[in-house]
């Protein structure tokens, strides 16, 4: 890869690890941010929630704005906003404004995300874009597992305004290399589908906020029922209004595309999986088996370095062998890393955690970038804004929908946590939810082989692991 090309990745992949880590590197400073602001539990699940529902609900709009006011404009100001806003919070002491701000964070997290992908598949050539999107691959599923360790590192020495200046420092490097390295490129000219962007972002915001919302106040409570209809309704009007335009935010019809369907719900089980596995394997390693934040963010680290150091390798291997024969079974090894996991009992050695991490982080290298390849690789480089941003709204509502679903299963062992918590009934509960994962992944795998078809393989084998839109991914 020439040497340009490399500094841009390096830009665009600081970037984003910045966003990725500040989703799940706060997670171990809530007792510390607790303590300091006399948060409630309600308050600290907004903490976290708060960042996830406005990132979700605003990453097409935010895609859309990349393609026409310039990927590199929007990237440098979610940037700013992002940045700036963790440097409020670090002179926080008020749960509120704490909550405030994260949402805040949210906004810049949503101009940054699909702009680093879309930066990445318009720029590179043909010849190391799909290594180049393998490395983007690894980066944002490696950048949760590697905040957490970040995250419990920093905090054996600072206190929890620390995580932030993290985000600050992640952020700032990442702008300053952006501004010397990353080409301004050419902006699309056509009008924004102002419509369609708040029909999607209130759409899947009713959506996102129902899964938050569902395992504290119940999945039939009113409010919960309310935020699913909204969002079913609102979503259903985005749809029938971008059926209708000349210039739709995002064509619906692309769904029909093989590549485009099977890589959306091949990222949508994968981070449902990852992200509900951290949550739950979290509450296992600290109260089962006693870890410190510091020891369960260095227990999860060997299945980061497994993917952000094989993924770049999987394009060359999927031009071999196929689509199918890589993308799927990388889903099945993800489920098969969570089925060894969630056989351990109180009693489990650190050895047999790492048998399941093994196959985990090797399944999403193997999983990830035939997907994404597949979803961008559908759509032209005027449109990769868009591209991207489908990519990271699969990725952002599965790994919601992932944490409330497996987080129920394990509240309805446990019931709450805290100093008396039973060891045995957390056990049960971890269990339970892990191999609710591995059935979706596995019920996943097998859609996503059915629905790419003989082709896929061939049309890859031929022209690469993004393959050619018209043929790979007709429908």
């Amino acid at each position: 890869m020439p040497r340009p090309e490399r500094l841009i990745l390096i830009a665009v992949c600081l970037s984003l690890a910045a966003v990725v880590s500040a989703v799940s590197s706060l997670n171990v400073a809530l007792p510390d941010i607790a303590r300091a602001t006399g948060a409630s539990t309600s308050d600290l699940q907004w903490i976290i929630d708060a960042y996830a529902l406005v990132f979700a609900g605003l990453l097409l709009p935010a895609g859309a704005l990349g393609d026409r006011l310039g990927r590199r404009r929007i990237l440098l100001a979610g940037l700013a906003v992002f940045g700036g806003g963790a440097i409020v919070a670090t002179q926080l002491s008020d749960a509120n404004a704490l909550i405030a701000v994260r949402a805040v964070m949210g906004l810049g997290a949503a101009m940054i995300m699909p702009t680093t992908l879309s930066i990445v598949t318009s720029t590179f050539g043909a010849e190391h874009r799909d290594k180049a999107v393998g490395v983007w691959a690894g980066v944002a599923g490696g950048s949760a597992l590697i905040g957490l360790l970040a995250a419990g590192l920093l905090l054996e020495v600072f206190s929890w305004p620390a995580v932030f200046w993290l985000n600050v420092a992640l952020a700032g490097v990442g702008a300053a290399m952006t501004i010397r390295f990353v080409p301004a490129g050419m902006p699309e000219r056509t009008a924004l589908d102002g419509v369609g962007a708040v029909l999607s972002a209130l759409g899947l915001g009713g959506i996102v906020w129902g899964f938050i919302e569902g395992p504290s106040e119940g999945w039939t409570s009113t409010s919960v029922v309310a935020g699913f209809v909204a969002g079913v309704v609102l979503l259903s009007a985005f749809v029938a209004w971008e059926l209708r335009r000349d210039e739709p935010l995002l064509d619906p019809r692309l769904f029909a595309l093989r590549g485009f369907a099977a890589g959306s719900l091949s990222v949508f089980v994968q981070f449902f999986a990852m992200f509900g596995t951290i949550f739950v394997l979290l509450q296992y390693l600290q109260f089962v088996l006693r870890y410190s934040p510091l020891q369960a963010g260095a227990a999860l680290a060997p299945a980061a370095v497994m993917m952000v150091a094989l993924a770049p390798r999987v394009p060359r291997l999927v031009e071999r062998v196929g689509v199918r024969r890589v993308g799927p079974p990388g889903l099945v090894l993800i489920g098969a890393g969570l089925f060894v996991a969630s056989t351990m009992g109180a009693d489990a050695s650190y050895w047999h955690l790492l048998g399941g991490l093994v196959l985990l982080g090797l399944g999403m290298a193997l999983a990830a970038p035939p997907a994404t390849a597949a979803i961008v690789g559908s759509l032209p480089d005027e449109k990769q804004g868009v591209a991207s941003a489908v990519n990271d709204t699969a990725r952002e509502v599965g790994g919601a929908l992932g944490i409330a679903v497996l987080g129920s299963v394990l509240a309805n062992h446990v019931g709450s946590f805290g100093p008396h918590t039973d060891p045995t009934a957390v056990v049960d509960g971890y269990q339970a939810a892990l191999r609710v994962g591995a059935a979706v992944l596995v019920a996943g795998a097998a859609f996503v082989f059915l629905r790419l078809g003989r082709g896929a393989d061939r049309v890859a084998q031929e022209h690469g692991a993004a393959g050619e839109a018209p043929l790979l991914f007709k429908a």
